[in-house]
């Protein structure tokens, strides 16, 4: 049975006015961590091990190449570019930009909906 510590929400929701009265401006692991706390109730240093656990799941998959598709939220996808040319803006000089991959993002239609209500 999870215990739901005073002031968190049953539906399991984060609660942003609670968030935004604190003065948050962006959130770091530690936040999250300290969310997890006070809603599922686990001790803090079990909620950062779990934030830890899978932002190196995520970074792991990412880093094979594969794709990470989360329901309701979006797909990280890792994209590779090649080798271009570019200019160095000070002195318009040419130079060769090696090949390399990227993470994009993309939300999903159900998160832009939730950002943008």
């Amino acid at each position: 049975m999870v215990k739901l510590s005073p002031g968190s929400r049953r539906d399991g929701r984060f609660d942003e006015t609670a968030w935004l009265a604190q003065g948050g401006e962006s959130m770091r692991k530690a936040d999250i961590a300290n969310e997890i706390y006070k809603q599922v109730g686990i001790s803090k240093n079990e909620a950062a091990d779990i934030v830890e656990l899978v932002l190196n799941m995520l970074k792991a998959v990412l880093q094979k190449g594969d794709s990470v598709k989360i329901a309701g939220f979006g797909n990280f996808v890792v994209r590779s570019k090649g080798a271009r040319k570019g200019r160095n803006p000070r002195t318009g000089e040419e130079i060769g930009i090696t090949p390399r991959r990227v993470v994009t993002f993309r939300p999903s239609q159900v998160f832009k909906k939730y950002v943008n209500s």
